[in-house]
């Protein structure tokens, strides 16, 4: 009978370990997700400002007369 509780106890510590990891990666999950939303507005933002530079340069750089030092 003593081993049968023994036995018990060691697969109640096991699962006890089990929830805390299960909830320490929902925890980590929850902050990538978090960061990734933050990483994913930041490259829309940057792209949406390289697109709006790309339009005020106007012409194409390579099709302009070298400056006048050349």
């Amino acid at each position: 009978m003593a081993d049968l509780d023994e036995r018990m106890m060691e697969l109640e510590v096991r699962l006890a370990f089990i929830d805390d990891t299960v909830n320490g990666l929902s925890s980590a999950d929850a902050e990538i997700a978090r960061r990734l939303d933050l990483l994913e507005r930041a490259m829309r933002d940057l792209r949406s400002d390289l697109v709006n530079m790309r339009a005020g340069l106007g012409s194409d750089p390579a099709t302009e007369p070298p400056p006048p030092h050349y």
